[in-house]
């Protein structure tokens, strides 16, 4: 695996099945990956509706860009695709991941 560049980004809540194996991968990947735990948080619930469509955890983000939930980022990995993903560097005027 190439060196890690990206900045990953992963919306969890507490006791949920599919963010410990989405963690579990990006960990075996020796990803480094900020959790952002939004069990309290109707706020980043919105926002993560608007930013991905989706209303479930976990979220995971490699960029900024959304990349889904635990199935989406497995499915990335089998093709290939989540490797070269980690070993880009973020834009330089990329925002900044709402916490």
């Amino acid at each position: 695996m190439p060196m890690q560049a990206a900045e990953v980004t992963i919306y969890v809540t507490d006791y949920c099945p599919y963010c410990a194996m989405a963690k579990r991968l990006l960990t075996q990947k020796q990803a480094r990956f900020t959790e952002i735990n939004v069990e309290n948080r109707d706020d980043l619930r919105a926002w993560l509706v608007k930013a991905s469509g989706q209303r479930t955890v976990p979220q995971i983000f490699i960029n900024g860009a959304s990349i889904g939930g635990f199935s989406d980022l497995s499915a990335l990995d089998k093709e290939g695709g989540l490797d070269p993903r980690l070993g880009e560097a973020p834009s330089a005027d990329a925002p900044p991941m709402p916490r």
